[in-house]
């Protein structure tokens, strides 16, 4: 049983909508646009929404959406057949109405689409009952049982007559011709006579037979005669132009030049980088953005005097309108070779696999049936398309603006706490002293709180990088407050009673942020994962954020994923607390393989909150998702 469905424009207008058990499909069809249809995630058509599975199906001819919703619990075999049957009868009806492309006409067209629909509905519940179930099959009706007993019978000492063939088959298809020409492959070849065994061959069969003759001949002769030509060709010896040093007399100086080119009597010199672009926080504490373009792309420069570039012009021209689709809608064939050169293009750069093959079909499902323009190529229109949907993806729907927010609990007076965590060797704590840093640039007070009780060492690091920012940040410059802290307790202790602690000594003594340090663990063990939930459910930080690095693929996407179920798994509380945001580290180390920026934020819609580029505290950058999606097209 259905409990909706509904027709809308894309615009927003609703054009007919059916009430079945559900009194409201307000809510669940505005959490699919917000979830799925702005977020450019239509890979699989379906969505899960609490009890409900909806079911949507794209015309971008008309700019019209089909939405079917039904409980989850329900297996409806009918469903793909209904909401194709009512998109093609409902264009077909009112063509001439949704054509106009007007907002004024659609209000004030009459949809009367209830008894159709209805129709069928009816039809699509009677097919998927007509459908007999399949029963398995007697051994009277298999092949084996109407073989006779003496068949099966093998004698000792002699082969099967059905074996037999099959080698001389195998041995004919090696040769490359057909049994009966091998069999009659001894005859003489000047009888003119065509019988084979006293069969008369045709014309044609005799025709095909002297020509396989004769290719086999000489195809023989020729590779006799290119064999003994190569082996008759005197190998040459030793350099053909040695070269002639200068103590032995060198009379062209020139051939032992390997300098580099000059100008003007000036050698040609790299211009340097630039010093802005290294640092990660500007005057003030400001973030800059990330820029993902490469030293080789900005000092490389197009040849102007290529030789085959007027040779060309006419192929490209040529090859530039053979890709023109014209004013016809794309069609999945049309998209097809394209689409699988962009997905191994994506996976190449680093996106997981499935998440790579999501993307295209989304773009898929979003062009097709589209009309394109008369200069528009399939390859450019399809590039675009993705570039948009990548640009949407790194645009999350929640932004995190921990200045904001920081400033808003010291409105409240307490502290704005932050917990990290993620796998082993990711950096966190190297990106919490980064963090913290760019926190005190901006004027914060932080109190480190060293809940990492089990790595040897973690304490130290801390210790270490507390010393260095005192030192950068002393209490002098801020009227004798101190303005970086640690708190910790040494090991072996209860990582979720020191983040307690810490939260109320920072409480107590007027610190702004609070950053928890929690130990590295795998995803995959219980028990680590137990004790980060409960640590994030007892002390309800304000942002939690997973740290992982940029040179991972398809493993982001388990970790994510593990991580998420895990916190929802063992907490206690009845709204778990997952992911916030997203810290990618180690960012300078993949050239243009960002690949794992948009599996990340695909699998769960989560935003990139800081980016690590280096090792230094101003190694720290947001996220520019124009630079990255460039970087990602980039060939």
């Amino acid at each position: 049983m259905l409990d909706f469905f509904t027709i809308f424009s894309k615009g927003g207008l609703v054009l007919w909508c059916f009430q079945g058990v559900s009194d409201s499909c307000t809510g669940p069809v505005n959490a699919l646009i917000r979830s799925v249809l702005l977020q450019e995630r239509g890979g699989n058509n379906s969505f899960t929404h609490e009890a409900l599975t909806l079911k949507y199906k794209l015309d971008n001819q008309f700019e019209l959406v089909f939405v079917v919703g039904f409980q989850k619990i329900l297996t409806l075999t009918y469903v793909d057949k209904l909401i194709d049957d009512v998109h093609r009868l409902f264009r077909d009806k009112y063509r001439t109405e949704i054509q106009q492309q007007s907002a004024l006409s659609l209000l004030n067209g009459t949809f009367d689409f209830q008894n159709d629909f209805l129709r069928l509905l009816r039809e699509a519940e009677e097919s998927s009952k007509v459908r007999a179930p399949t029963t398995m099959k007697k051994f009277e009706d298999s092949e084996k049982a109407k073989k006779p007993v003496r068949s099966m019978i093998e004698t000792r000492g002699e082969k099967p007559k059905e074996k037999a063939k099959n080698k001389k088959n195998k041995g004919a298809k090696k040769e490359g011709f057909d049994v009966p020409l091998t069999a009659s492959k001894t005859a003489p070849a000047d009888k003119s006579v065509g019988a084979d065994n006293g069969v008369e061959l045709s014309k044609e069969e005799l025709i095909r037979r002297k020509r396989e003759e004769f290719i086999q001949k000489h195809g023989k002769a020729a590779d006799k005669s290119s064999k003994s030509t190569k082996s008759d060709a005197p190998k040459e010896k030793g350099k053909k132009a040695p070269r002639v040093w200068a103590l032995g007399g060198c009379a062209n100086k020139e051939d032992l030049d390997y300098s580099a080119p000059t100008t003007n009597g000036a050698p040609e010199v790299a211009p340097p980088e630039d010093i802005n672009l290294i640092r990660g926080t500007g005057p003030g504490g400001q973030l800059q953005d990330l820029d993902c373009s490469s030293s080789d792309d900005e000092g490389a420069a197009p040849n102007p005097t290529k030789p085959s570039a007027a040779k060309g012009t006419l192929g490209g021209m040529f090859g530039m309108l053979k890709g023109l689709v014209g004013s016809k809608s794309l069609s999945r064939e049309d998209m097809e070779s394209v689409l699988d050169k962009m997905r191994d293009h994506l996976i190449a750069k680093n996106v997981a696999a499935d998440i790579a093959v999501q993307l295209c079909e989304s773009v898929a499902n979003k062009l097709e049936g589209k009309v394109m323009g008369t200069f528009s190529t399939v390859t450019s229109t399809v590039k675009q398309a993705l570039q948009e949907s990548l640009v949407q993806i790194l645009q999350p729907q929640r932004r995190v603006d921990m200045l904001r927010d920081i400033m808003d609990a010291q409105r409240h007076q307490r502290p704005y706490v932050v917990t990290f965590c993620g796998v082993n060797g990711v950096g966190k704590s190297t990106n919490l002293a980064k963090i913290s840093f760019w926190l005190l640039e901006n004027g914060f007070s932080v109190l480190i709180a060293a809940c990492d009780t089990f790595r040897a060492g973690a304490v130290e690091q801390l210790r270490t990088h507390t010393r260095r920012l005192s030192a950068l940040h002393p209490p002098e410059s801020h009227g004798g407050r101190t303005m970086v802290q640690l708190f910790e307790k040494g090991y072996g202790k209860d990582a979720a009673g020191i983040a307690m602690e810490a939260i109320a000594f920072a409480r107590n003594q007027g610190f702004d942020v609070v950053l928890v340090d929690t130990a590295g663990r795998m995803q995959d063990n219980a028990p680590l994962m137990t004790a980060l939930a409960k640590l994030i459910t007892v002390n309800t930080p304000d942002l939690v954020l997973f740290v992982g690095e940029a040179l991972v693929g398809n493993e982001a996407v388990d970790q994510l994923v593990k991580f998420n179920r895990a916190l929802a798994d063992h907490s206690m509380a009845q709204t778990p607390r997952l992911i916030d945001g997203i810290v990618l580290t180690k960012f300078d180390t993949i050239d243009d393989k960002v690949g794992a920026a948009i599996s990340m934020t695909y699998i769960t819609s989560k935003p990139i909150v800081f980016v690590g580029t280096g090792q230094t505290y101003c190694d720290l950058r947001s996220l520019n998702a124009k630079a990255v999606v460039a970087a990602l097209m980039k060939a």
